[in-house]
């Protein structure tokens, strides 16, 4: 059975200038300067950007959810992006 822990509050992205003096965003070296500019995401302490995540099409247990990063077969994160592009939702997923 699929447990999903979030929130559900929205949150902003956060822009290159707020991560870039993490260790973790020298792990983003093969991205485009262009693309480093935006779309960033903390979450439980680990960097992620919004192109980690998988876009979610026919998959009946995360409805309602836009994509996911996985971290194992069975658990990851998954995202929920605004309308506009400008927040998301985040949580955790188990199975």
């Amino acid at each position: 059975m699929l447990e999903i822990k979030t929130d559900h509050k929205w949150k902003q992205f956060k822009y290159g200038y707020d991560v870039e003096k993490r260790k973790d965003y020298k792990d983003y070296d093969w991205m485009d300067e262009n693309d480093k500019d935006d779309g960033w995401i903390i979450y439980l302490r680990r960097l992620y950007h919004i192109s980690d995540f998988v876009r979610i099409e026919n998959i009946p247990e995360f409805s309602g959810w836009n994509g996911y990063h996985s971290d194992s077969f069975f658990s990851g994160v998954l995202i929920k992006v605004s309308q506009d592009g400008e927040q998301y939702k985040i949580g955790t997923y188990c199975g």
